[in-house]
Parts: C-alpha cells; structure tokens; sequence
C-alpha cells in the first residue's frame, strides 16, 4: 500500500535509495539472485531487479494470489488504483494490504508518497492486456459516445442487441475480447450491429476489439473469472501425532540398515561404473534381491547415499562403485545424526530416484547414479510439497490430488509435466526417508523443513527420542534362524551380516544361517570356536545344536582345497633351467616359487616377468592361455572415459547476516556514486546493468538521455540520444537533431544520465 510517510520517488531506484536497511536486507532474502553476485551500490541494486531474467525468477515464486493483485493493478493503469483494483478483485483495499507488501518487499512495485506502481519488467512479462481486457474507448475513438457513458446507457444498449449479437459478447467477454472480421453470413452482420453501436472496434487490419469499459460491464465490474486469493481446501485424514512420530522413526530406522547394508555389500563387491556413467540395471537389481526391496525404493536408498556423499565412483581406470571415507566417519555418528544428514542430503539434491527406470528418448532407460537421473526442478519441487506439509495442522495426512491443487495454486508459473507423478513420488520418498510417516509431516520433518538452511543437529535431536533402539541381542532358533526384534548395529550387526543372510523384515528382521553363509564367515579368518562364541554372546538363549553341527561342519570342509593367485609363469621342459632361475640372486624380486617339476609361478605381472628374465640374457618366448606361443599386437591403449562431475546438492543461499552486511557494502558504494554525481551531475553511472535500465526506461518513456561514448581510439563523445530499441547488446537511435539512426555499443558506454 502507499505510504504517506514515503518521498516522493521517481522510479524504483529513488525507492530503492530512499528505503531503510532492513526493507533492503529484506530483499535480498527474498530474492537472492540479486545478491550474487554482489551488485556494487544500490543504484545497480534497482538495476538488476529491473532485469527480465530475475523478475521472471520472482514472478515464478509467487503464487495464484499475488499475480491475480499484480494483474489489477496493472489493469488500473500506472500508477496503479490499489481501491478500484480491489473492487475488481471482489475484496476492500485493506485486504490486499499484506500482498500489496510482499510485492513490495521483493521490489515487484515501487511506492511514493501517494501511489503505488508496477514496475516496468512485470508489466512486460505479464503481457499487455492485464485480466484479458482490451484498451478503454477513449484509447480507441477521440470520446466516449454518450450512450455507453453510464452503466444504464450500456444496458439499454445491450437490450436492443440481436440475439446473435448478444452470443458474440458472450464469447468474448472472457476470452480475450478480440474476434475477426467475417465478411458474410449471420456472424458477419452480428459484427457490423456490434461495431455500429460501438461495442466493438477495429484492432488492426482484420480484427476486432471488445473496449474496456463493455468488458467490465459484461464481467459485472470483475476483472477475473475466478478469484482465488486464498489456497484451495486440502483433503485430510487426521492422525495422531505420536502415530505419525513412531511411523517416521520406523522408516528412518529401517533406512540407517537399507544404506549400511549397501556399503556392506558394495565394499566387499563394488559394481563397475557404465562407461556413460551410473549403476548398471543388473547390479541395481541385484541389489533390489538383498535387500528384499521394489527396484523403485532400491534406486532411492542408492541416490540419497550417494547424495550424502557415503557412496561414490572410486575414480580408478576402471571404475566401480563403492563407500566414501565419509562413509566410516557416518558410521560412527549417532543414528539420529546419521538419519538427519541422509534426509537434509535428499532434500538439497537435484537428483530424481523416481526416474530411474523411465524410458529416455535417444533409446534406453534412465540408470541410478547416471546424469540422466539430474532433474534440478526436483530439489524445488520437493521444498515445496514439504512446505505445504508443514502449513497443515500437526498429524495432517493431505491426498496427493489436494497437493497438487495446493502446488498448482502456490506455483502458476511453474508449469511441470507430469506434476501428479512428481508430487506422488515425492510424497512416497518422504515416507520411505522417515520424513513424514502415515502420510502426515513427522516432528522432525518439520524442523528439517522449517529451517533455511536446515540445521542437522537440531533435526537430529528431533528425531532421537522417536528412532527406535537398537537391540542388543538376538533370538537364535533350532530352524537355523537368527531374530533381531528391531535393528542392530555395531559389532552386531557386522556378525549377522557376515555369518547369515537376511531371509525377512519388518517388524522384526529374520537372518537364515546356511552352508554359504557360515563360509563367508570362515572365509574372513573366523575360526569355528570363535564363531560360536559370538553367536552365543549376541544371543539371549543358547545356540542351538542344529547350528553348532553346521557351524563344525561347514569348518571341517572348510579350506581341504587351497587356492592362490600368481599373475604370471613360467614353464620348461628342463628343470636344470628352472633350478638356476630359482637359485639366481637377480631375479629374487621376482618371488619365483616351484608348484610342479617344469612350472614356475610368481606375483609380478608378465611383461615385467619376460622382460627381466630377457634382461639375464634368457630368451623365453610369450605363451598364451592355451599354450600357444603369442604374436604381439599392436597397441590399441586409450584414455579411460572422462564422465562429468556430479552437479552439487548445495544451494546457494542469503541469510540474514550476509543481506545485512552486503547492505552496508551497497549503502558504501551508493555514497561514493553520489559523491562523484556531486562533481560530475551528469554522470548517472557505469555498471553495465545500470546503464542498461535508464536506456530501457527512457525507450518506454520516449525520452532523451546523455551519454558519453567511447570510440575506436579511447576517446569519449558526449552525446544527446533518443533511444528507440535496445537488444542484442545495442542500442537504436538517434543523436541530437538528426534524423539519421545509430547504433551504439552498450559496453562503449560510459556514463549514461536522464537528459
């Protein structure tokens, strides 16, 4: 709203300039492109605020509510009548008060000391009929006709109007207001009564424009068809907010097992890095089978660990996939911690886990941890369904159609394909991450979502008392089965995981111990007494026989066949060779050993084997796999893959504290403009977005402005130009009196200042 208390302002920048730091730091939280990076005084400020890339920006912020006021005001004209914009709207001027002061926070209006106008950048984006209406009577013909000057003459007019006349006006009353000639038929002498009669009017060479004040009149003095200055009512499903709690704290439970036992696995077997980047369908699968998870909830569990930086391509030639050092320092984090990085991780990543699988134009499908999988929308998108979460009541279970309504309300400008689909994956991943649970915002989603940027600690201390415990003992069973009535972690963890596979979960996880299981303990330097040991110290029964015969058994087998890697040999068919080779001081490095009569074995790679040996003045010859003497080839040796670094899931944002001391650097910076403006009163200034918003404003008023331009060889000509156009980094117009176009520079311009 207009403040009386405000001088008077010529443009946004005098409002800009004359407004108090908070207004300003205010701003820049709201609009935080304009802070980076940062602008050099408060003059650039208003300049790059006037800017069509970051008025779009904040024009797609807004929702249904601002842009319908922004339309109304536009509509009155400029400046804006904030009262007969609200008559428009169905609603009294100090209902808009609070819209009209967010518009005005975020510099999308500027004020003086009685009215309030929209800036020029808005007026252009949001297009030139504001609510559909077309240009009044007195734009179109020198008067008004008397008959149309009242709302009884008009509807005395309108009463007289053939019927096809009257089904013409209804078309057009809120459709846009423009229809084309027609030369012949019913349709064509409906027009010519219409035109007669000053209803309608010529618009360019073949069309017709219904006029302003027949519009309103037609509308019933509304500017819109439908007003909604208020979010649409969401479905609910009330829960109780200790329901919802334990549900989060169950998922983000379960969640802490899913992501540790993937580290587990892809530690001990790492898959391989596709050669266009990501994790291959196979080993996703895979993965899906132990973890005994949908393929959809898997891709998740492997993206948001990867987002938390715990899972990464290790960088190698061959590359594969497998856990960070981060991932250890993770591990030893408490659970509500570990919990809080991994949601903050999906909430700040750009990545899309619903899209793996989906099919891709160029052939194939999206592939988890590909680049196919970065959709940069997604991270807003998130954010926002999350907000509407938390503007419900606590325990508030929205249907997803509620929150796309909600979404498309809150977000006209941003026009997503498939919202429905987004929206409902979002909401699934929410719940499966412990952010929500039983479809209703969780405690500690709602300070996860609450603050900006997010603080870990403080959402991890939320989550903790809901995060069931551990537990510290198992169930061992005679069926050779092993219950853990809620999830391990630690040393527990680690035993069941390299002794047992897990059969099933849920409330309770099952592990099944088997001949292959109780190997792979074995095979990582367990001995049978120690196996049983820890199984019986995990356990609150004793081990049963059936497991300790297994266990035995299983060690008996255990090791009768002894296998080894040796990277090269060699073989021949005299052993006195062979014996000066062993016993040759030389070639000791090459840790030679004998495993038959005529062979040779030893760690180090061929070619560094047949090099030495030819080095000793030997002469043996390459063999293949078959016995073969091998033919070298030609080298065939490239660059591995470059891949694309990942984008980062970090956010760049203003906070309070970094708003406030930029507005001191800019209140710096405009003092010293204005004490060069004292010695020098024609120069306005020399930022290029500066110089670019007085040329922009003085083409929209059609005046003069002075310039100095710089020429080929340095020099500075002041100038008197009437712009006409400004694009492409030029500017079109006229120098002084002559009539004779010119085409200036921008970056050639030095000073610029109204004329």
């Amino acid at each position: 709203m207009p403040r009386p208390d405000a001088p008077r302002a010529r443009s946004l920048a005098d409002d800009l300039r004359a407004r108090a730091d908070d207004e300003l730091a205010a701003l820049l939280v709201a609009r935080p492109d304009l802070a980076r990076p940062a602008p050099t005084d408060i003059t650039a400020l208003a300049a790059r605020s006037g800017t069509r890339a970051s008025t779009q920006r904040a024009l797609e912020g807004l929702d249904t509510a601002h842009l319908q006021v922004l339309e109304a005001l536009l509509a009155t004209g400029s400046p804006a009548d904030v009262g007969l914009a609200a008559s428009w709207l169905g609603s009294d001027p100090g209902d808009l008060l609070e819209i009209l002061t967010r518009l005005e926070t975020r510099a999308l209006v500027w004020r003086s000391a009685d009215r309030i106008t929209v800036t020029r950048t808005v007026a252009d984006l949001l297009g030139p009929r504001p609510g559909g209406l077309g240009p009044s009577l007195s734009t179109l013909r020198s008067g008004v006709p008397a008959a149309l000057a009242t709302p009884e003459g008009l509807d005395a007019v309108l009463a007289d109007a053939p019927g096809a006349a009257r089904a013409v006006l209804e078309r057009l009353t809120w459709s846009g207001g423009v229809v084309a000639r027609e030369a012949t038929g019913v349709a064509a002498q409906a027009l010519a009564w219409l035109t007669e009669h000053h209803l309608l009017h010529p618009h360019g060479d073949d069309a017709l424009v219904l006029p302003r004040e027949v519009a309103l009149h037609l509308r019933g003095g509304r500017l819109l068809q439908e007003v909604a200055l208020q979010p649409p009512t969401v479905t609910v499903t009330p829960r109780s907010a200790a329901v919802v709690d334990l549900a989060a704290g169950g998922a983000a439970g379960e969640l802490l097992d899913l992501v540790g036992e993937t580290a587990a696995a892809w530690g001990e077997r790492p898959p391989r890095v596709l050669r266009g980047g990501g994790l291959a369908v196979r080993d996703l699968r895979g993965l899906a089978t132990l973890l005994d998870l949908p393929v959809e909830r898997t891709a998740l569990v492997v993206e948001v660990a990867h987002a938390a930086g715990l899972l990464a391509d290790d960088g190698a030639v061959d590359p594969v996939w497998a856990p960070t050092p981060d991932h250890d320092v993770w591990l030893q984090q408490p659970g509500s911690t570990r919990w809080a990085v991994l949601a903050d991780a999906w909430l700040r990543s750009a990545r899309a886990p619903h899209l793996v699988g989906s099919p891709l134009e160029r052939g194939g499908s999206v592939n988890a941890l590909s680049a196919d999988a970065q959709w940069p929308p997604i991270r807003g998108l998130r954010q926002d369904v999350l907000a509407e979460l938390a503007q419900l009541p606590e325990g508030s279970a929205p249907t997803v159609d509620g929150l796309v309504e909600r979404l498309r309300w809150r977000r006209p400008l941003r026009r997503v394909p498939d919202l429905e689909v987004v929206v409902a994956a979002v909401v699934r991943e929410a719940e499966w991450l412990g952010v929500t649970g039983r479809g209703a915002l969780g405690a500690a989603g709602r300070r996860l979502v609450t603050g900006t940027p997010p603080d870990v600690d403080a959402v991890a201390e939320t989550m903790h008392p809901h995060l069931p415990a551990p537990v510290e003992q198992v169930l061992l069973q005679a069926d050779l089965t092993a219950v853990a009535p809620g999830r391990v972690e630690g040393a527990l963890a680690h035993l069941l995981r390299l002794a047992a596979d897990v059969e099933s979960r849920g409330g309770a996880t099952v592990h099944r111990f088997t001949d292959g299981s109780v190997r792979r303990a074995l095979d990582a330097g367990w001995t049978a007494d120690q196996l049983l040991d820890a199984l019986a110290a995990a356990s609150s029964t004793p081990v049963p026989q059936p497991l300790t015969y297994l266990v035995r058994d299983v060690t008996r087998r255990h090791g009768r066949l002894r296998v080894a890697a040796a990277a090269s040999y060699v073989r021949s068919e005299d052993p006195v060779t062979l014996e000066a080779i062993l016993a040759s001081p030389a070639l000791g490095p090459l840790r030679l050993r004998r495993i038959a009569p005529t062979v040779l074995v030893s760690p180090v790679g061929g070619e560094v084997l047949l090099t030495t040996l030819r080095e000793h003045g030997l002469a043996p010859a390459a063999e293949t796999a078959d016995g073969v003497v091998a033919i070298p080839a030609g080298s065939a040796h490239r660059t591995p893959p470059r891949r694309r670094p990942a984008s980062s899931t970090r956010t760049s944002l203003v906070d309070q504290p970094y708003a406030d001391a930029l507005v001191a650097a800019l209140r710096a910076g405009q003092a010293g403009v204005d004490a060069r403006a004292a010695d020098d009163p024609d120069a306005e200034g020399t930022d290029p977005a500066v110089v670019l918003g007085v040329l922009r404003e003085a083409v929209a008023d059609r005046r003069a402005v002075r310039l100095r331009y710089a020429g080929s060889n340095g020099d500075t000509t002041p100038l008197l130009f009437h712009p006409r156009r400004v694009e492409a980094g030029r500017v079109y117009g006229t120098a002084g009196t002559s009539n004779v176009e010119r085409i200036l520079t921008l970056h050639r311009i030095t000073d610029v200042s109204e004329a």
